[in-house]
């Protein structure tokens, strides 16, 4: 038997329900766009901001951008959009609970790239030197 036949135990459950299936290819979906990661670890990093620090922060984004991150974000239920009465309207965010699970949950992410860095970079190598040659 060859390895790339072995299944993980993750692998062997019960089939999903669509509900599931879709969120999870939504959720992907927007983490994978790279505005949602650097918003989210940006509040993880420094808690509660402002929307022009927080803009300051996630180096090279419009407002525009921002804005529409900030908001699918507060609709998914990952950020809390704090508006102060005063003048001028101060508005602050901040993750929820959910929101720092989802970072929590991406965190494996990174752990598993620095942990296989190497790895990959020999086989990217390999393969481009296979290609080359």
């Amino acid at each position: 038997m060859t390895t790339a036949a072995v299944r993980p135990p993750i692998f062997d459950h019960p089939p999903v329900d669509p509900r599931v299936e879709a969120l999870v290819t939504e959720v992907i979906g927007r983490v994978a766009d790279k505005w949602t990661m650097i918003v989210l670890e940006v509040l993880v990093e420094h808690g509660e901001l402002r929307f022009t620090r927080l803009a300051a922060l996630a180096d090279g984004i419009s407002q525009k951008m921002l804005t529409q991150t900030l908001r699918q974000m507060e609709r998914d239920g990952l950020v809390i959009r704090t508006v102060h009465p005063v003048i001028p309207p101060r508005v602050e965010y901040r993750l929820t609970d959910l929101g720092f699970s989802l970072a929590e949950a991406f965190c494996g992410v990174w752990l598993w790239a620095e942990k296989n860095l190497e790895r990959i970079e020999a086989s990217r190598a390999g393969f481009d030197a296979a290609k080359a040659g």
